[in-house]
């Protein structure tokens, strides 16, 4: 009887002291990114800035992953984005192949949308899994 309620009491210590861990572990609330990525999705699924902001991804999975826009799919004068810089959706697809663009667990991508509009992009290894999401870019 005393050995359950110290393993009862033993338990909610340690509950209680690792409590607040979760706020600085990778992928937690208290980080500051705008769009997270799960195993196959991105999070939230679409996001509205403002002309000019930034928008920081963060990989919040153990898989490795991609940002990369459609190149059918974004403004017709606004700046092609994708990990690993590429200047267009063939170079990133084409890149891929030896997992150049990937950006792993924990680590982060950004980009400045300066021209409104809508903005589909897709993560290349997961993009048949439906791990697609939309920038919504307003002035």
């Amino acid at each position: 009887m005393n050995r359950r309620r110290y393993l009862a009491a033993a338990g909610s210590a340690v509950a209680a002291s690792l409590a607040g861990c979760s706020a600085v572990l990778p992928g937690a609330a208290a980080d500051d990114y705008d769009v997270g990525m799960t195993a196959e999705a991105f999070t939230p699924y679409e996001i509205t800035v403002s002309v000019g902001d930034t928008v920081v991804w963060e990989n919040t999975s153990t898989r490795a992953h991609s940002v990369t826009a459609y190149g059918e799919q974004i403004p017709a004068d606004a700046a092609y984005f994708a990990t690993g810089d590429y200047d267009s959706e063939a170079a990133a697809r084409d890149a891929w192949d030896g997992n150049r663009g990937a950006i792993t667990s924990g680590e982060r991508y950004e980009h400045t949308f300066e021209v409104p509009g809508d903005y589909t992009y897709f993560c290349i290894p997961h993009e048949q899994a439906g791990m697609v999401g939309v920038v919504r870019v307003e002035e």
